[in-house]
């Protein structure tokens, strides 16, 4: 299993000579699987590149996975080449919800006023799923996603195939309302997902001085994200979801920071970068 960095941006996307470094793109990871399958998690405005480097080739089904439907995490689906292709066969998994369907919702973006072309007039032959509860399978991967803290239905996502495991919590605040040394690691949020991961991307949106005026944003501080991954025993942390406000240079004070935190001996946490290059237990780009 692989994964590639194409959007680690939050909120909102941030271009500029500032964010060359780390890329101003919001949230989108491609993961390729052992029988290469291919899988997107979040569409944010990473994917469209991503769609433009698949350069029509990809024939087989893709699948897109949801973590939840806040604008910059699906900001980039209108834009991604494979939906205007008619052969084309894609699935869209997403958070159930009580109010409407995973189609109704995200039809309510992809329609005018905000985008001029409707869901059903796009060519491509489009599925949706509600994620199960329990573990699913697509191509040679395991998949769960499970509820986690966040404002309205957000899940994080684990994959595990016979080279390792990825868990994905792009947007979460596992400690809102107790510090992490106050928290009972079974009953935290997302704990089931982390726990023993090879690779853990998690969100680290906020600075420590940044967290107490951002209190139920729904994003974690980088000492909480640390502390996190830490308590599930992930094996590599990789620093998301990066605050539109955050330039590179400050991006790597984070880095720095975390690794500060860092309890363990082993390989400390990384920030993600636009084009990195993710196996299930070491990183590069």
């Amino acid at each position: 299993m692989k994964a590639i960095v194409w959007g680690c941006r939050g909120s909102l996307a941030a271009p500029g000579p500032d964010t060359i470094a780390s890329g101003g793109n919001t949230s989108c990871l491609e993961i390729r699987l052992a029988d290469d399958s291919l899988l997107v998690l979040d569409a944010g405005t990473g994917i469209r590149a991503l769609g433009l480097a698949l350069d029509g080739h990809h024939q087989r089904p893709l699948h897109i996975l949801l973590t939840h439907l806040h604008l910059d995490h699906i900001e980039g689906l209108g834009f991604f080449a494979p939906l205007w292709m008619r052969e084309q066969e894609l699935h869209l998994w997403g958070p159930p919800s009580p109010i409407a369907s995973l189609e109704r919702r995200i039809a309510r973006y992809l329609s005018p006023p905000l985008f001029p072309v409707t869901l059903d007039e796009m060519p491509a032959r489009i599925h949706f799923h509600d994620f199960p509860e329990g573990e699913f399978e697509i191509g040679s991967a395991t998949i769960r996603a499970v509820p986690v803290i966040h404002r309205g239905p957000t899940v994080g996502l684990r994959l595990t195939d016979d080279s390792g495991s990825l868990a994905f919590i792009p947007d979460h605040e596992p400690y809102l309302g107790f510090a992490p040394g106050e928290a009972v690691p079974s009953w935290t949020s997302g704990y089931a997902l982390a726990y023993r991961v090879d690779t853990l991307i998690h969100d680290a949106q906020y600075a420590e001085d940044e967290y107490p005026s951002r209190r139920g944003f729904g994003h974690s501080s980088l000492a909480h994200a640390v502390a996190f991954a830490q308590t599930a025993e992930a094996g590599q942390l990789v620093l998301f979801h990066h605050d539109p406000l955050h330039t590179d240079s400050e991006l790597e004070q984070l880095e720095q920071r975390a690794c500060e935190l860092w309890e363990r001996s082993e390989l400390g946490p990384t920030l993600a970068r636009e084009g990195m290059q993710i196996t299930t237990s070491t990183a590069s780009w």
